[in-house]
């Protein structure tokens, strides 16, 4: 791929994300419309989309503890050092400790990341994207919860922890209830069937699925609107740089020369640690009541530096063949 094409590849994802931008900057439609598209993406058109995707894709390839090992451990690395930075570099309590982890190592592998996956890599590079989503949510989403529950411990807020059963429950509660994680599931169960998708089934799953990433960029463009830029910046640029930068290095060091993995799955974990932060981040953040402005912020500043960082991401993975 010339440099010409990747270029075009990232605009073309971040100019629907500055489309929605505008739209709910100028108030061409109310930010209630952005919320329900993004509704639709993580219910309906994404679900389908990885149903579409995992259901049918040719697996054979290397095992995918390899592709797992080689993103999870430098997500948890990241997730440490992003800890390390807000609670001793700027003096915050452990829950902002834990916003600052979720916010340098949960990636938007969704909104964007699938669309550039798919356009960057094609469908068979899309494969090992979508292995690491398939287990992204679930885990991220464990150490979130167990990690906020010690802090809240450890900064006063709360008086001894959640038992290990209740949370437990409540996050496989959480998890079989998600959208994706069904999606998951069901390509696999889908797999085992060995019917081919085709005729009326396979027309509908391509249109919604088809719709997943413009859509999903346009949501995120609104959304964008209502986070912003909060103020205390010097925490969220400090994330923001482990996020784009250091995040997906550990991971090239780790995938190609570790885990040797092939060049299209080591640059399908590379992308996908690339991505900006996800909207998770702010969320967490807003359940427990604190670290809204780090999360937000750094919400945006990766997304808006995503546009160069992931450019050159890919320049540098063409030109060292991954």
């Amino acid at each position: 791929m010339d440099l010409g094409g990747i270029i075009d590849i990232v605009l073309s994802v971040f100019a629907l994300i500055a489309i929605g931008y505008g739209v709910a900057a100028f108030r061409v439609l109310p930010e209630q419309v952005g919320d329900a598209v993004g509704d639709f993406v993580f219910v309906i058109a994404t679900p389908v989309l990885i149903f579409k995707t995992l259901g049918t894709a040719d697996f054979d390839g290397p095992s995918p503890w390899l592709l797992w090992f080689a993103y999870f451990s430098s997500a948890l690395i990241i997730w440490l050092a992003g800890d390390v930075i807000v609670r001793r570099g700027f003096g915050r309590d452990a829950r902002a400790g834990v916003i600052g982890g979720v916010s340098s190592a949960f990636a938007n592998t969704v909104l964007v990341g699938i669309p550039v996956a798919f356009a960057a890599l094609g469908t068979a590079g899309a494969v090992p994207f979508l292995l690491i989503i398939s287990i992204h949510l679930p885990l991220m989403m464990v150490l979130s919860t167990v990690l906020i529950d010690r802090a809240e411990v450890a900064d006063g807020t709360k008086q001894g922890g959640t038992s290990v059963r209740d949370m437990a429950t409540r996050v496989a509660v959480n998890l079989a209830r998600n959208p994706i994680v069904i999606a998951v599931l069901a390509s696999f169960a889908f797999r085992t069937t060995g019917l081919p998708l085709e005729g009326l089934a396979a027309m509908v799953t391509d249109s919604l699925a088809g719709a997943a990433v413009p859509c999903a960029l346009f949501s995120l463009g609104m959304s964008l609107k209502r986070y912003g830029i909060r103020g205390n910046l010097p925490p969220a640029l400090g994330l923001s740089a482990l996020k784009l930068i250091l995040f997906p290095a550990l991971v090239w060091l780790i995938a190609d020369r570790i885990a040797g993995l092939p060049p299209l799955w080591t640059a399908a974990a590379v992308l996908c640690a690339a991505c900006p932060t996800g909207v998770n981040a702010y969320l967490i953040a807003n359940r427990f009541r604190t670290g809204h402005a780090l999360a937000a912020n750094t919400i945006t500043l990766t997304t808006a530096f995503g546009v160069v960082t992931i450019s050159i991401w890919l320049i540098l993975l063409n030109t060292f063949g991954s």
